[in-house]
């Protein structure tokens, strides 16, 4: 019996991990009707783990779990990314700034480390998507910067914040973003709305200053990143809207 309970609690971790991506994706489109039957032919899955993995996506609002009704994807809106944006900028400047109190040669290594990686891999493979390992390295970097807050918490939740912003920026934008050389083998990113950023100078910039441990510099400059790409967002949302 214990073993069935590890193994379908292996399951509902593993389908929680593949519905969450789906949503972060946009394949599950918000406010969507999720039931159980086609999510189990789908997922090749059981309804027992099934209905685990959803209430574990409902605790992190992903989900949301509907009286007599079952489930359904979290709805969107531009007020809620406001809000998003506002409370992981307040976390993730919180463990930024314990990182750089508490941070060892562990964890700057951790940091050049993750920089190298992002800023070496292309944005874009092509004119018309991001680079899905470059998002990867992306996370990878971020996460980085807080990995020496010794919190957990501030980790978790600005893991799930930064999930919630990547589901809205996918969301959001109608037309994908171009991408253009910027020297040294780097790419500038190129939105619809006309703005150009030099991702890579920002990435660059907030590593030197959370080494040189410069918390009030770092953390203006990474609020400053965070909340550039929320505008961007919200200006293409009014843009498509008109």
């Amino acid at each position: 019996m214990e073993q069935d309970a590890l193994i379908s609690r292996t399951m509902a971790s593993s389908l929680a991990s593949e519905i969450r991506t789906d949503i972060i994706e946009g394949v599950l489109a918000p406010g969507s009707k999720l039931r159980i039957k086609d999510l189990c032919e789908r997922y090749t899955a059981g309804s027992i783990p099934m209905r685990e993995a959803l209430s574990r996506l409902a605790a992190s609002g992903f989900v949301v779990v509907e009286d007599q009704r079952g489930f359904r994807v979290s709805d969107v809106s531009m007020e809620d990314l406001i809000d998003i944006t506002e409370t992981r900028i307040h976390i993730e400047c919180q463990a930024l700034q314990r990182s750089n109190e508490r941070g060892n040669l562990e964890w700057e290594e951790l940091i050049l480390s993750t920089h190298h990686r992002v800023s070496r891999l292309p944005m874009s493979t092509s004119t018309e998507r991001l680079n899905p390992e470059w998002e990867q390295a992306h996370v990878a970097f971020h996460a980085a910067l807080l990995s020496a807050s010794e919190s957990k918490w501030l980790c978790h939740l600005a893991s799930l914040l930064r999930d919630q912003t990547a589901r809205y920026r996918l969301l959001s934008v109608s037309k994908p973003a171009a991408v253009e050389p910027a020297g040294d083998g780097q790419q500038r990113i190129v939105v619809d709305s006309g703005i150009t950023r030099d991702i890579a100078a920002e990435h660059k910039a907030m590593a030197h200053a959370a080494l040189a441990r410069d918390s009030a510099t770092a953390c203006s400059l990474l609020r400053a990143h965070l909340q550039a790409t929320t505008d961007i967002v919200l200006r293409q949302a009014q843009q498509d809207a008109s």
